[in-house]
């Protein structure tokens, strides 16, 4: 049984805060924005919850590091909510709800947030089941190389141009 199923939107986003997509993208986007959002698409696509995308939104970003969209989606299950941010770059690619996070500055903040909680754990050896899901083993090299990431996003993202 894998039918579309309409929930309730769930948390609504600030979509004050982001700007729409459309089929065609506003003139002056990079090969890689184009690419990034692409592949955006088809992380959330994978995902069985989500039966179709119905809106997209740019939330902000840099090539080369990463980017932040907004998916409203039809859910394919009831307790799903309709919207999703996704981050995508050259890093581990998640997705976050609205609950938390109703602008791409708190989608960032959260994935960061999330992210560390993975970095630490894997560091000490631990479990990372019930952590945000990473396509890397839970090592101490792979913590490392996210850790390292992770603080350069802190430090020149959300206290730079995001602040």
């Amino acid at each position: 049984m894998n039918e579309d199923v309409r929930s309730n939107d769930g948390p609504t986003p600030d979509l004050d805060s982001v700007t729409p997509l459309s089929s065609e993208y506003p003139p002056g986007q990079s090969k890689e924005f184009k690419e990034t959002h692409q592949r955006a698409r088809e992380y959330l696509q994978r995902h069985t919850w989500v039966a179709a995308i119905e809106e997209e939104y740019l939330g902000g970003g840099t090539d080369g590091i990463m980017f932040i969209f907004l998916f409203k989606i039809r859910p394919a299950r009831p307790e799903v909510d309709s919207w999703t941010w996704v981050i995508v770059g050259d890093l581990p690619s998640a997705y976050l709800t609205c609950e938390d996070c109703k602008t791409p500055y708190e989608a960032l903040d959260g994935y960061i947030g999330a992210m560390e909680e993975w970095v630490e754990a894997a560091r000490a050896g631990k479990s990372v089941e019930g952590l945000i899901p990473v396509n890397v083993p839970a090592t101490p090299a792979n913590a490392e190389l996210l850790g390292g990431r992770l603080q350069f996003l802190d430090r020149e993202i959300t206290k730079g141009p995001w602040a």
